[in-house]
């Protein structure tokens, strides 16, 4: 098989570069090649089009389709994405993320892209740690870095002094914060939760190694975590069920003091509460590493595109300079190309400062195919009955530890 597939990539480089070579010549046949791209933006109004005329213009044999996604929490996207590949109708690439690549190398669907990163100029402009943190289990290359954020503590500055930088400091100020309909934290229970629970489990002293998960500093982590809403009630009472949008929303509307996400939400916060908005890391516990998630953005070809030469010059496109300056506006990310982050300009500074202060304890989840089931069922399911009453916060994590470690 690998053969063959051999083969068919050289016959199908060997035959696009004819076809982009002639269609300079023989107007006639320009955009002979269809590239079909799955994204997600946070802000669904934004559109790629832009970009899309640029590429097409400087590479008239080939005409991209770029489709929008729901993100959906990331549960919406990536199940589409798993649905499309076993039905034989996968895009010839996507943006994708970390804890889905052990899955999709499973399933063999993702084309290494090591040969054409040799010849790509861009790849010297994107930091040697960012390629290591993307670099598969088994050494090859599948992701393009795209854009990235890290998530912090956005807190209302009109409704206390300071961050807080300790998990003490946290709980004091949440429950200051707690009066009427208002909460100190709007916890973010449901789909994609899995990153704050991290910033104070993880942070906390929990891991995904054998064991990680039913330590004494783990199993402490999480029972303060989910104290939060049993015990203390800083966080409202939709928490189990609450993702990015009902996090987002309620912070806006000051029901909500502090809450954690990343710079892509900056411009809606500021566009909404001007200065009465800031931005600090995720409070460390004492004696722990702490935590955050790098909230990794790459594109990838898939190994069943039958336009895979034309499919990396698209996301290419996409990695370099001003062209990933351009999408990281519309994503509300920050630019992975150093050439468009040395005078990036896209959000106010204070949400850059607390995005670069985060860096040094910024991670990502495990490189495992049982990382995305954790992420859309182990995790919502187990911490929506922990935050209902309906299993104790010990059973969440040994539920964790045995879908990990068994």
């Amino acid at each position: 098989m690998g053969e063959t597939h051999m083969k068919r990539r050289t016959f199908l480089k060997l035959a696009g570069g004819t076809a982009l070579a002639g269609s300079l010549a023989r107007p006639a046949l320009a955009q002979q090649v269809t590239v079909k791209w799955w994204y997600h933006f946070d802000n669904p109004q934004n559109t790629p089009a832009e970009l899309v005329a640029k590429f097409e213009k400087e590479n008239p044999g080939i005409k991209v389709q770029a489709e929008a996604i729901p993100w959906g929490g990331g549960n919406d996207y990536s199940t589409r994405m798993f649905a499309s590949i076993v039905a034989g109708n996968a895009p010839d690439c996507a943006q994708v993320k970390l804890n889905n690549q052990a899955r999709l190398m499973e399933m063999d669907a993702l084309a290494p892209l090591d040969d054409y990163l040799k010849g790509w100029a861009g790849r010297s402009d994107i930091a040697d740690n960012i390629w290591t943190l993307n670099r598969a289990s088994n050494g090859k290359q599948y992701y393009l870095p795209l854009h990235y954020v890290v998530l912090y503590l956005y807190y209302r500055t009109d409704m206390m002094a300071k961050a807080p930088a300790t998990t003490e400091e946290f709980l004091a100020a949440a429950k200051a914060a707690t009066k009427g309909d208002v909460y100190g934290f709007g916890m973010r229970g449901g789909g994609g939760g899995q990153d704050n629970w991290g910033a104070f489990v993880l942070g906390g002293g929990a891991n995904f190694s054998k064991g990680g998960m039913v330590s004494e500093k783990a199993l402490a982590a999480n029972r303060w975590y989910v104290g939060l809403a049993r015990e203390h009630k800083v966080v409202p009472p939709s928490a189990p069920a609450d993702g990015f949008r009902q996090i987002v929303d309620g912070f806006k509307a000051g029901r909500s003091a502090m809450i954690i996400h990343h710079i892509g939400s900056s411009a809606e916060m500021v566009a909404a509460l001007g200065d009465k908005v800031s931005a600090a890391p995720v409070p460390a516990t004492p004696g722990a590493k702490g935590w955050t998630q790098f909230g990794d953005e790459s594109n990838a070809v898939f190994a069943s595109s039958k336009n895979k030469d034309a499919a990396f010059k698209w996301i290419s496109f996409l990695s370099t300079g001003e062209n990933n300056a351009a999408l990281a506006k519309l994503s509300g990310q920050l630019p992975i190309a150093n050439s468009a982050a040395a005078s990036w300009k896209g959000h106010e500074k204070r949400f850059v400062d607390a995005s670069v202060a985060s860096l040094p304890i910024a991670g990502v989840l495990p490189d495992s195919p049982k990382t995305a089931d954790f992420a859309t069922t182990v995790w919502p399911q187990n911490m929506q009955r922990a935050l209902l009453g309906q299993i104790s916060p010990d059973d969440m994590m040994k539920a964790i530890e045995t879908h990990f470690n068994g």
